[in-house]
């Protein structure tokens, strides 16, 4: 599904992954932790093809196709999606519509048709009800006014109508309560399946109560340097990041 090879990137003057290997298989669920600044949301954007990023070095495969030099939106139209910690308020535009725009600029850059109207609308109807999300909710301005957990909710339910191969959720607890955690979880996890893959951006063991993850991956210093099961995530709960250091530095 993802293959990444030696990445490096920058932005300015700053070199921020310095080497990052990671491979993601179909069906699988990976969590990324490590402390502020190891470059965990720069992973998210490089992959995304956030134009800021300089990539210097290495590959980024999805499918066995080098997405490289793609464009964001032509990365999205292959099947990625990418979670922002801090999503956009667009006033005017209603979360159908941006929904619809989305959904039939995807079909276009595949070369096929417009989704019928009934057909748009059977899927939000069906979507909706597997995230627990209010109708109303769906006629409102994008992302304005909404609370954190509504913006993140929202997220999900986006993710749940393009159906993306390879989902990445950067830091998509942040700012929420227990039962908004509880519903963007379950959420994600009702849209897993043997197809698609799913990379999940933490600080905190909490979430992967909810969203258990295959792998575990510590990011430090723009590399991954240790990896392991869920086991991992409660130890670095207990210990913090520290021991992983002094491991590196023996």
């Amino acid at each position: 599904m993802l293959k990444i090879e030696n990445l490096q990137a920058r932005i300015e003057d700053k070199e921020i992954l310095k080497g990052l290997n990671i491979e993601v298989k179909a069906g699988e669920v990976h969590a990324i932790m490590g402390p502020n600044g190891a470059g965990k949301s720069t992973m998210a954007s490089v992959i995304a093809g956030k134009e800021e990023y300089e990539v210097t070095g290495g590959s980024i495969e999805l499918n066995g196709e080098d997405i490289s030099e793609l464009a964001p939106e032509e990365r999205a139209h292959a099947g990625v999606f990418l979670s922002f910690q801090y999503p956009v308020e667009i006033p005017g535009v209603t979360v159908t519509n941006f929904i619809k725009s989305s959904i039939n600029e995807s079909r276009k850059a595949q070369g096929l048709e417009e989704l019928p109207a009934k057909d748009l609308l059977k899927k939000i109807r069906e979507k909706s009800e597997l995230l627990e999300i209010d109708r109303k909710f769906l006629s409102r301005s994008l992302n304005e006014g909404f609370s954190g957990g509504e913006k993140k909710r929202n997220e999900i339910f986006q993710m749940a109508m393009l159906e993306p191969k390879l989902a990445i959720l950067d830091e998509t607890d942040s700012g929420l309560d227990i039962d908004a955690l509880r519903i963007v979880a379950n959420g994600v996890n009702k849209l897993k399946s043997k197809d698609n893959a799913v990379i999940v951006i933490t600080h905190y063991q909490r979430l992967l109560d909810y969203i258990v993850p295959d792998f575990v991956h510590v990011l430090h210093d723009g590399k991954i340097v240790k990896s392991g099961t869920k086991e991992l995530a409660l130890e670095l709960e207990e210990k913090g990041y520290d021991w992983i250091k002094e491991e590196l530095n023996a």
